[in-house]
């Protein structure tokens, strides 16, 4: 089995794993590995390469982003007009009526997506020159909305130890294998959940490193996110001037 074979092996492994999870009636949990496979599988085949030298990780998508697109920090703009994947998306097994969703027609934009796309687009205007070096994945790929009227956002996080237990056996062990499958040698955290999932599983002399999180919900990020996050990648030795 060949390197992108085997990556879409172990994720729909992984999604039919994350289906087989209870998470109760107080969450609403959508699964885009599931109803936007095409456009995941698309940008696994394309942009996830064997010998990437640095892997970036998210923590989970966010409703505008992922959840609409199957793109790990998938801003609907950019995954159309610097990613170029536009296929159709299907819907979640249960939708909630206050989180719909539209695909690549989602009139909001996913902030963390933008800003992150928006940074590595304006250094890297070819997308290929970017992931000839660098990938860029999500830890958990479920989404998780309060059952609710307001369908609020749930970070992993946040959700019950026992809960967490069992999502981050399975997430530790994709994570781990997609880390040997690549082979990367540096793996940077977009905010801190990230980084410390990655230094858990991280391979001896495997270089972990962080970046601010792009999220509006953090006061720092609202003032100059990409400025902020280029120092620290150049810090890194990982970003050019």
């Amino acid at each position: 089995m060949d390197f992108t074979a085997g990556l879409i092996h172990i994720t729909r492994a992984l999604a039919g794993n994350l289906d087989g999870l209870d998470f109760g009636p107080a969450l609403v949990v959508y699964n885009p590995l599931d109803y936007a496979r095409d456009n995941h599988e698309e940008y696994l085949c394309r942009y996830v390469r064997k010998g990437a030298k640095t892997l970036f990780l998210g923590m989970n998508p966010g409703p505008f982003g992922m959840l609409q697109t199957g793109v790990p920090f998938g801003a609907v703009g950019p995954v159309k007009s610097y990613l170029k994947i536009g296929n159709p998306v299907g819907r979640p097994k249960v939708l909630h009526p206050a989180r719909p969703v539209q695909g690549l027609d989602c009139p909001r934009e996913e902030v963390s997506g933008t800003r992150l796309w928006g940074m590595i687009s304006e250094k890297f205007p070819d997308p290929d020159d970017f992931f000839r070096d660098f990938c860029v994945m999500n830890y958990c790929p479920l989404g998780f909305l309060d059952a609710g009227p307001t369908a609020k956002n749930v970070t992993p996080d946040k959700l019950p130890s026992a809960l967490q237990k069992k999502l981050y056996a399975l997430c530790d062990a994709y994570l781990a294998e997609v880390i040997s499958m690549v082979g990367s040698t540096v793996l940077v955290g977009i905010g801190g959940f990230a980084t410390k999932k990655l230094s858990a599983v991280a391979p001896k002399g495997v270089r972990v490193g962080t970046v601010l999180h792009p999220s509006p919900a953090s006061p720092a990020a609202n003032r100059g996110w990409a400025a902020q996050a280029s120092a620290q990648l150049r810090a890194l030795g990982i970003w050019g001037a």
